[in-house]
């Protein structure tokens, strides 16, 4: 029983499940398709939410250190993520690379905690984009009562979200229709949130008062710690690239292009607009559900903030887009290795998408925004995605020693000391998330053991060929 716990999926097998056209994805993305990809799933929330959120909660204007240190973990383990993505090509994430490094039971895990990053991130980017919708139409004399525009269980006479649900619903039906179709608005709508970033910074830095800046970290190192740990939520894009490998054209060459590349240029992003904003209006009058645009409105740039408000709209959309896309396909390889219902890798016979896992994963989280008050979880979502990350790291370790003779088209350097190093940034930033949010943790990896070894043990396709062996 325990041996087969761990019983470790070969890399011959994911390449067998590669040349099965019955569940084969199509072949359509290239490295700036990719890098636009990575692009649209990191800039949103984070940037758009969470920069007043962690300067105000924890770490002053020194929250641009904060999104720095935030960048340099999350660059330790892109380098562990482009190894995997080039040696195993497949959808998955690191729930395949953990399968074929750490066994089936950390593989689970890792699936079960990839649930955290990619759906319940969406869910709360989707309450978030129906307060920036809010925003947006009361511009123009309407509002949503409160009954069809706040969940039920966030009060104030509450219902359902309405927004929520319709953009959830809106964009699960793009990518059932296709790949290709859905990474080419991504592609339109990463150009133009990019166009509103770089316009804050442009606009902002006129009204940059330095004085703003001191102290310059006022809840010291521990605040910065703090801040980082909350911002890693802004991070979880860069990783959802690897969900594409199975339909990327070359992914050998452009795996660690579009990892590498949108992680990057994010960074450098974050750290400009944290210093702008926080340069802009003095620390308490930082707002914490939209500092952009209240930044602009506070210094009286009333266009600049509508212009902003557009931007947050459209660059949640491709938030959402990302997240579940990527959260689709980590479905449809649980289920093709029986760890999961067959329905969830059931491919559309003619647009050769998982239409049902897609179509199934939206309706949920479609419901969970339009009822539930998911403002609190970035911090739940930074320990789930910083936990993946760890695994991962791991991962590299463990196959440079099993495999040292695979084929890896990209080789992460310094093994074992660089993905030695991301571990512990890793377990430091979850450190600093608070004890109720490693509470909800253990609590959802319970929920997920169990459905494991009531399902998923039982089917396991790994399982049922070491037995018959």
């Amino acid at each position: 029983m325990a041996s087969g716990l761990f019983a470790r999926k070969p890399v011959a097998a994911f390449q067998r499940d590669l040349s099965d056209q019955q569940h084969a994805l199509k072949r359509a993305l290239g490295p700036l398709d990719l890098t636009l990809l990575g692009i649209g799933g990191i800039i949103g929330t984070g940037i758009f939410v969470l920069t007043g959120v962690a300067a105000r909660q924890d770490a002053g204007p020194a929250v641009v250190a904060s999104f720095a240190l935030a960048g340099l973990v999350s660059a330790l383990a892109a380098l562990c993520y482009a190894e995997f993505a080039t040696l195993l090509p497949i959808s998955g994430s690191a729930y395949s690379y953990a399968y074929a490094t750490l066994g089936e039971l950390f593989a689970w895990i890792i699936g079960w905690d990839l649930v955290i990053e990619y759906a319940v991130a969406a869910s709360t980017v989707a309450s978030g984009w129906s307060g920036y919708f809010g925003v947006i139409i009361g511009q123009f004399g309407l509002e949503l009562p409160a009954a069809l525009s706040v969940g039920a269980f966030a009060g104030d006479g509450g219902l359902l979200n309405v927004p929520a649900l319709a953009i959830i619903l809106a964009v699960s039906a793009l990518l059932v229709v296709g790949v290709r179709e859905s990474a080419s608005v991504n592609s339109a709508i990463v150009v133009l949130k990019t166009a509103v970033i770089l316009y804050v910074i442009a606009a902002g830095v006129g009204h940059v008062a330095p004085a703003n800046w001191s102290p310059f970290m006022p809840f010291g190192w521990s605040g910065v710690v703090a801040g980082a740990g909350l911002v890693f939520f802004a991070y979880i894009g860069f990783d959802s690239v690897t969900t594409a490998a199975e339909e990327a054209r070359n992914p050998e060459r452009d795996m660690p292009i579009g990892i590498i590349g949108s992680l990057l240029i994010c960074t450098l992003l974050y750290i400009a607009v944290a210093g702008v904003i926080t340069g802009m209006v003095p620390l308490p009058q930082i707002d914490t559900t939209a500092p952009l645009a209240r930044a602009f409105r506070d210094v009286g740039e009333n266009l600049g903030a509508s212009l902003i408000s557009a931007g947050a709209i459209i660059g949640l959309s491709s938030v959402l887009l990302v997240l579940l896309y990527g959260q689709s396909r980590i479905f449809f390889a649980m289920s093709r290795d029986g760890l999961l219902p067959p329905f969830f890798s059931r491919i559309h016979p003619r647009f050769r998408t998982p239409h049902l896992s897609t179509l199934l994963v939206g309706g949920l989280v479609a419901l969970a925004a339009a009822i539930f008050p998911l403002d609190e979880l970035a911090r739940f979502v930074s320990i789930g995605t910083l936990a993946a990350f760890v695994l991962v790291a791991a991962g590299v370790i463990v196959l440079r020693r099993t495999a040292p003779d695979l084929h890896r088209p990209f080789r992460c350097p310094w093994v074992p000391v660089l993905p030695g190093l991301c571990i512990l940034a890793c377990l430091y930033l979850m450190s600093a998330l608070g004890w109720e949010t490693w509470l909800r943790l253990g609590i959802w990896m319970g929920i997920g053991l169990v459905i494991y070894f009531f399902y998923g043990r039982r089917h396991s396709r790994v399982a049922q060929a070491s037995r018959a062996q």
